[in-house]
């Protein structure tokens, strides 16, 4: 089971983006590889640290991550961070060190050449609800820019292949340095040499691939989930730009969603509600039969427990509720028009609601409670 995020940083969850960036300054540099040279494990904490920082400090990944824990980004090979390399996560420090945090730790933070990365790719997946409900693989088409076969890259001649330029300003406060990002390479270290006639400035050409996406059960409408590499080649040596996956949710001809509840709306005649009947309906995993007890009424719900969408955190399936409708014939022949005037007054026919007959409104509190 992976470590919280907010236990990997040391803070609490309703820390704020400074109090987020504090802490993960603060075991960048306790576990910076430079720092412990030959350390498995520094390394892999140095690894988890920035994994948390980049779901926390992104408003949008933190408010899933807060909602669905792990699951809203691991389902299939999906990650927020876990399939960040050393050059995604040094990529992270200009934010964390202002860029100029060069020269300490053997020249590693920042002194290095930083490796560019391909820029994202989005797509929209539409799923139904007995798709969301068991988890499914999805192939989808996708066009990516890919570097073109012959083409040849040089080192940047602006940066040195650093992919940044460095600059020194004397001030009254002494010698600052900073760092910025290279005009000339934007950042890759490399600029094009040699490219064949069929590419791009950049060296690219488009290409279609397949891709298989593994999407995990409980995922709900609008959730975006990532496919790490999936995205646009960077020039270069850099690394691929990764592919977003948005979820759309299918509306369902009979069911309807609420959170992880089900919804279902059954009518009977009024001989099924007198005498008692049963019914066969389907849910997202497979047909059920249901009892409905002589003396039903209009407006009772019973409850299928497990029979809704399994929870994207693990935390088993919510319930079908099941909401019972009797069916007020609008024609009559003479024969049963007679029949009912007969039982007008009848004292069987007389509304007597006891304690289990709850109210509209206490329906209601039940099921959300």
């Amino acid at each position: 089971m992976k470590d919280d995020f907010y236990d990997i940083l040391g803070i609490a969850k309703g820390a704020s983006a400074a109090e987020i960036k504090k802490a993960y300054r603060k075991k960048a540099i306790e576990y910076h590889p430079d720092k412990n040279p030959g350390d498995a494990q520094a390394e892999e904490r140095f690894k988890k640290a920035a994994e948390a920082y980049e779901i926390l400090s992104d408003p949008d990944k933190k408010a899933r991550y807060d909602q669905y824990g792990h699951q809203a980004f691991e389902g299939g090979g999906f990650g927020g961070g876990g399939g960040m390399n050393m050059d995604d996560i040094f990529s992270q420090f200009g934010d964390i060190f202002g860029g100029g945090f060069g020269g300490g730790f053997g020249g590693g933070f920042g002194g290095g050449q930083r490796r560019a990365k391909g820029s994202n790719l989005r797509i929209r997946v539409s799923l139904s609800l007995e798709e969301i409900a068991q988890g499914v693989e999805k192939k989808v088409k996708v066009k990516r820019k890919k570097q073109a076969q012959g083409t040849t890259y040089k080192t940047c001649g602006t940066c040195n292949g650093q992919g940044q330029v460095t600059k020194i300003q004397n001030t009254i406060l002494g010698r600052m340095q900073t760092a910025a990002t290279c005009g000339s390479c934007r950042g890759a270290g490399q600029t094009i040499d040699q490219r064949p006639p069929n590419a791009d400035a950049d060296g690219m050409v488009t290409h279609e691939e397949t891709v298989s996406i593994k999407i995990p059960a409980g995922v709900v409408d609008g959730m975006q989930l990532k496919v790490s590499g999936k995205g646009n080649d960077a020039p270069g040596n850099g690394v691929s730009g990764d592919l977003i996956v948005a979820i759309q949710e299918q509306d369902h001809p009979f069911l309807q969603r609420e959170g992880d509840n089900l919804h279902f709306d059954l009518y009977v005649g009024i001989s099924d509600a007198v005498l008692g009947t049963s019914k066969e309906i389907d849910t997202v995993s497979g047909k059920v039969r249901i009892k409905i007890e002589a003396g039903a009424q209009s407006g009772k719900i019973l409850r299928l427990r497990n029979k809704g969408i399994p929870s994207i955190n693990g935390y088993g399936s919510g319930d079908l509720l099941v909401h019972l409708n009797v069916w007020t014939p609008k024609t009559l022949s003479k024969e049963q028009r007679e029949f009912f005037e007969k039982m007008k007054d009848d004292a069987h026919f007389e509304p007597k609601p006891e304690k289990e007959d709850k109210s509209f409104f206490e329906k209601v509190k039940d099921m959300f409670s």
